[in-house]
């Protein structure tokens, strides 16, 4: 079996009545329309399976390709516990306008309701226009029937907490919590692979077809967590040629590594893939001293388990999001 190397997946750029250009313009995502609001840029969702773009493996798909390398592609443990399901979403998405506010559910909810995992998710800001803000939580301790009364009178947003965000800026979304972006955002998106979304407000926005979306009422008022935070944000350190960790949970762990001169990664004692997404510049990316690739600005890139020794040589300076499961 011919071994394993760097994989570029070929990116899914999906059209949204809130979507724009910058996934075009400013990613570099070419034949994106001028509504194009999500490009996935590694899938293992049914009916959207990524498909591989570079070397010999180019036209395979990842559930194909987790089918004959298993562990060597995923990681032993991670192969165990999801099979031959890839189990992150990756995504950029831009939001022109404003998105409705959702909720997605926990593991134990999606299985009980959708045979599904649930979805707890993250976001890392790319960019922000003034003023743009998101909704992350509530602003105040709130019970359900609190919540259930600004719902059915149409007062939702009062109680809902509204963050002034910038670039650079990382939100975690465990799920349960309540969420919306915000209009003017660039941002990349890391999630357990589910699709499951329950739009609870779509600020009676209609179709492209004229009719108001489908709401979620019942579903989303028990899948919500109403735990109160007087912070959404996370805090970091972003440090020149080393990796700092930005988000770890059960599900992914998310380091930011910006790096102006080369750097060796070693993932023996990791027993996962790892993803890169580059955020700035430009990189060429080594492994095991032969197989070599360059990602940009906009590009994301699988490196399959086995590869242990990483080489990353930036062409200038760069930024990149680090992403495996621990």
């Amino acid at each position: 079996m011919n071994r394993l190397y760097p994989l570029k997946l070929v990116p899914q750029i999906k059209d949204k009545i809130w979507g724009g250009k910058k996934l075009r313009d400013l990613l570099g995502k070419t034949g994106a329309s001028d509504k194009a609001g999500e490009s996935w840029e590694i899938s293992g969702i049914q009916d959207n399976i990524s498909i591989v773009e570079n070397g010999f493996l180019a036209g395979n798909n990842l559930q194909e390709l987790i089918e004959v390398y298993m562990g060597d592609l995923v990681g032993d443990k991670i192969y165990e516990e999801f099979g031959i399901e890839f189990p992150l979403l990756i995504k950029f998405i831009d939001a022109t306008e404003k998105l409705s506010i959702q909720v997605h559910p926990t593991d134990e909810i999606a299985k009980e309701r959708h045979n599904s995992y649930g979805k707890t998710e993250m976001w890392y800001i790319l960019q922000a226009e003034k003023e743009s803000k998101l909704i992350v939580g509530f602003n105040k301790k709130i019970d359900k029937s609190t919540y259930l009364n600004h719902f059915n009178n149409n007062t939702l947003t009062e109680i809902l907490n509204h963050i002034k965000v910038n670039s650079h800026d990382v939100i975690f979304l465990p799920s349960g919590r309540i969420h919306s972006i915000g209009a003017g955002i660039l941002l990349a998106e890391i999630q357990q692979t589910s699709d499951i979304t329950y739009r609870i407000y779509d600020f009676n926005r209609l179709d492209d077809k004229g009719k108001p979306r489908e709401l979620h009422t019942e579903l989303a008022a028990d899948a919500i967590n109403f735990e109160f935070s007087d912070n959404y944000k996370q805090d970091y350190v972003n440090k020149l040629n080393e990796s700092s960790e930005i988000v770890n949970c059960k599900y992914f762990t998310t380091n930011i590594l910006a790096c102006n001169k080369p750097i060796a990664k070693d993932y023996i004692n990791l027993d996962s893939f790892v993803i890169y997404m580059c955020l700035e510049g430009e990189l060429n990316i080594k492994c095991q001293g032969k197989d070599s690739e360059n990602i940009k600005k906009g590009e994301t890139i699988l490196i399959p388990a086995e590869l242990k020794n990483i080489d990353l040589n930036p062409v200038v300076q760069s930024k990149i999001l680090e992403i495996y499961i621990d």
